[in-house]
């Protein structure tokens, strides 16, 4: 007898399972909350050097600015240098101190900032950039702040993985809420730069709990298992694989436990859980918009930011543990408790014959049966080999121009609250999009097109001025559907390349990789200092290599979903002897 019976007789879906959902809806408006924070946190504002001594009418502050300041090509005012020595300005009544007799003939000389800088603050009061300048020289300073970040996350997935399975998904989930809380608490109350960076980037560990432990896409594969222990052959052309994936959020991770709620839930069900929960991410960066736009301080954006940790704590009270662990761990009296709490919830009648110490003792012999396979199998045949390695590619891409988009809002000129907001808004058209090319198109020609569609707008916005700004806005909103349509398909994708017993494994490698790619996505920005168009070409040619990887991998759509890796390499065998035959 396995769990998903069990799970049968207290009730699969009912008001406990809803309880769940409801509970896990925080760490979901949490983390896009967190991992979209930059574009209001470290935002640059307009800035130019700190002049001494300006005029306090502000009448004359042009002339002023004009005669201490170089222009760029677009006519503004520098943002990094200042004249040596100041022009002589036409007004007398304000030439005093304004020009050197020492002034050299031709072309003014030009000087870096020396007292600092003066922020426009009528669109952010206070940033990390303002606070400690790092602007001009100290600009890559700003960017590490994301990559510190994304680090943190990464090496946080594994370490909450591990502890997932060694201690429970309910103590890490408590765990999660209240380091996530301090350290966000400790970041807000940052004194210096490195304060900063070391605080934000164990605040990327903690969150990375919830991407473990809350997070449901390992669940897709006890779902297709569940399907064939029942003896049907799962169609993937079916509505069922592509609903379920195309609403998964750019975090999550399937290489280590599955998603606590989805724990609970019976097949049936699952599809409609992981829709419904989903809104809930869509949701967190739309009131990340809203609550940028009503605070515009850093350190208070922070603060209400990681406010969901509060009542998160509370809900502990409520959440309980999975029992399919419990069972695991041979903890058959706590599973048991649990599961009558499920049933009574629900309404279910369960006699106690019914969960007994012996019929749950004989799930545990089922669920220790099932070995946990390492990395290293996913390269231990051609097939595999050739699977991971473009997998790999496209998650790097994916996540390298996902992130290099959406991060460097502020840079652009545009509206930063309206533009994030309209970012936010494209998320489910996106969705929509890809679950109907996945059926009728397939999912390689899928992803390779979007990452097509990605590397375009790339090219085209290399071509479009700066100054029109409907133009940039409409190519970046352009840009944020084809980069989050090819983040949907790559999870459905995935999951349907690697066989049952490796499929959790590949989900966290490339999730792993693809956390790589959204590290060094911020980085990627500063190529700008070896020329201004390298980063777009940089974004914009990674997911083309991308693109190209996609295509390599085998198409899926109308194949069965494979269990073993000797279906996967008698599956490339006969695509081999089809085109052979062709």
């Amino acid at each position: 007898m396995g769990f998903e019976e069990i799970l049968d007789k207290v009730g699969g879906f009912g008001p406990f399972q809803l309880r769940n959902l409801m509970l896990m809806a925080l760490p979901r408006v949490l983390l896009p909350m967190h991992f979209l924070l930059p574009v209001f946190i470290a935002a640059v504002p307009v800035h130019h050097c700190a002049l001494p001594g300006a005029p306090a009418n502000l009448t004359h502050q042009d002339l002023w600015l004009d005669a201490h300041l170089p222009r760029e090509t677009d006519g503004s005012f520098s943002s990094c240098l200042r004249f040596a020595h100041p022009k002589a300005l036409p007004n007398t009544t304000l030439a005093t101190g304004a020009h050197s007799s020492g002034e050299p003939e031709g072309e003014p000389t030009t000087v870096p900032c020396s007292q600092g800088w003066e922020y426009n603050r009528s669109e952010f009061s206070s940033t990390i950039a303002t606070e400690w300048d790092l602007v001009c020289e100290q600009r890559g300073l700003n960017k590490i702040t994301s990559t510190c970040f994304f680090v943190g996350v990464l090496l946080g997935a594994v370490v909450y993985g591990h502890l997932a399975d060694r201690f429970g998904r309910r103590q890490l989930l408590l765990v999660a809420y209240v380091s996530s809380l301090v350290l966000a608490l400790a970041s807000a109350a940052s004194v210096n730069y490195i304060m900063f960076v070391i605080t934000r980037t164990l605040t990327g560990s903690a969150l990375a709990g919830f991407t473990i432990i809350v997070l449901p896409l390992g669940e897709a594969d006890k779902h297709g298992k569940a399907c064939r222990a029942s003896g049907r052959l799962i169609e993937l052309d079916e509505p069922i694989w592509p609903l379920l994936t195309v609403f998964l959020s750019p975090v999550s991770d399937g290489s280590m436990a599955p998603g606590l709620e989805l724990e609970w839930l019976d097949v049936e069900h699952r599809t409609v859980a992981g829709v419904i929960s989903t809104i809930f991410w869509t949701g967190g960066v739309l009131l990340l918009a809203l609550v940028g736009y009503l605070i515009r301080s850093w350190r208070w954006l922070l603060l209400a930011a990681t406010l969901p940790c509060v009542p998160g704590v509370i809900s502990i009270w409520w959440v309980p543990e999975s029992a399919r662990w419990l069972l695991t761990q041979g903890r058959v009296e706590e599973a048991r408790t649990y599961l009558f709490r499920c049933a009574k919830l629900n309404g279910q009648p369960v006699s106690e014959d019914s969960l007994s110490q012996e019929v749950l003792n004989k799930v545990v012999t089922v669920e220790r049966v099932l070995r946990r396979p390492s990395y290293l199998d996913l390269f231990r045949t051609p097939q595999l080999l050739r699977i991971s390695l473009c997998c790999m590619m496209v998650w790097f891409g994916v996540n390298f121009a996902y992130y290099g988009l959406i991060l460097d809002v502020s840079e652009l000129g545009l509206d930063v609250y309206q533009t994030q907001l309209l970012l936010g808004a494209m998320e489910l058209p996106s969705k929509i999009m890809v679950y109907f090319l996945v059926r009728h198109v397939g999912r390689r020609l899928t992803e390779a097109g979007t990452l097509l569609g990605a590397t375009l707008t790339f090219g085209i916005s290399l071509l479009v001025s700066p100054g029109t700004k409907y133009w940039v806005t409409a190519l970046l909103l352009l840009g944020k559907g084809f980069s989050e349509a090819a983040f949907t398909t790559a999870y459905l994708f995935t999951s349907e390349l690697y066989p049952t017993v490796l499929r959790q494994t590949g989900l966290g490698l490339t999730a792993l990789i693809g956390r790589l790619g959204a590290s060094l996505a911020p980085l990627a920005a500063l190529l700008d200092g070896v020329w201004l168009m390298l980063p777009k070409l940089a974004y914009g040619g990674i997911a083309l290599l991308a693109a190209c990887a996609a295509l390599l991998l085998p198409e899926t759509k109308v194949a069965q979903l494979p269990e073993t890796i000797q279906d996967v390499e008698r599956k490339s065998i006969q695509e081999e002897d089809m085109q052979v035959r062709n």
